[in-house]
């Protein structure tokens, strides 16, 4: 369960919400302060006033796996490995299960054939399924994507909304421009001028949203 009580951060202001859901889509217009909530979700940022709740707990105490936007500016290491090993090295695996945990890292994402490549020269839909991979490795309790799908082919956005699926962590946290992707999710969280202005299933979410750009193409064509 996530609860958010009193939170105050930048241009954030939520007084109180809380999901019991696995899959939570964060959709809204850009500057709605959707990645500065997923910041502080995280635990990247500390929340100016208020708490989050991750499963009981502030995000600090929990494994939480992250994919930005840009995967340019959060990959650290020179090779695809390295990049995918850095969390369970973080976390001191031993070696051998450190391995393992790349390798089945990489074989979920589809990128097993890039693990001995260089960062620099592999594409940028490349680099998100690396940072995705590298997310994956440390079997996060909570996996937040920040727009991850929003520079991708259509083969690439599918792949890692395939594997996002099929994690194992209790909440997945997904900011994203694709209004059909959303409509997926369990629960829907609609932010605008840095408040929830809709909260709840995707049906209660997006009717509220028919007349606007926000409602999902498909069921404009299906529905």
């Amino acid at each position: 369960m996530i609860r958010i009580s009193c939170l105050r951060h930048r241009i954030v202001e939520i007084p109180d919400l809380t999901v019991d859901a696995r899959h939570i889509a964060v959709i809204g217009p850009n500057g709605s302060g959707k990645t500065t909530l997923l910041s502080v979700c995280s635990g990247i940022e500390e929340p100016g006033a208020g708490t989050v709740r991750l499963l009981g707990r502030p995000p600090s105490a929990v494994k939480v796996g992250w994919v930005g936007e840009f995967p340019d500016r959060t990959l650290l290491f020179s090779r695809v490995y390295d990049e995918i090993a850095s969390t369970p090295r973080f976390r001191h695996y031993p070696c051998p299960e450190t391995d393992e945990r790349v390798r089945a890292a990489a074989a979920r994402v589809g990128i097993s054939h890039l693990l001995d490549a260089k960062v620099s020269a592999i594409s940028g839909g490349e680099k998100a399924l690396v940072a995705l991979a590298a997310a994956c490795a440390g079997d996060p309790e909570v996996l937040v994507l920040d727009e991850a799908d929003s520079h991708l082919d259509a083969v690439t956005a599918e792949r890692v909304r395939r594997v996002v699926q099929e994690s194992t962590a209790a909440h997945v946290l997904w900011c994203t421009q694709s209004m059909d992707a959303a409509a997926g999710a369990d629960y829907v969280i609609f932010m605008e001028n840095g408040l929830v202005r809709h909260h709840g299933t995707p049906e209660e979410v997006f009717s509220a949203l028919e007349e606007t750009c926000f409602y999902p193409t498909m069921w404009r064509v299906c529905r």
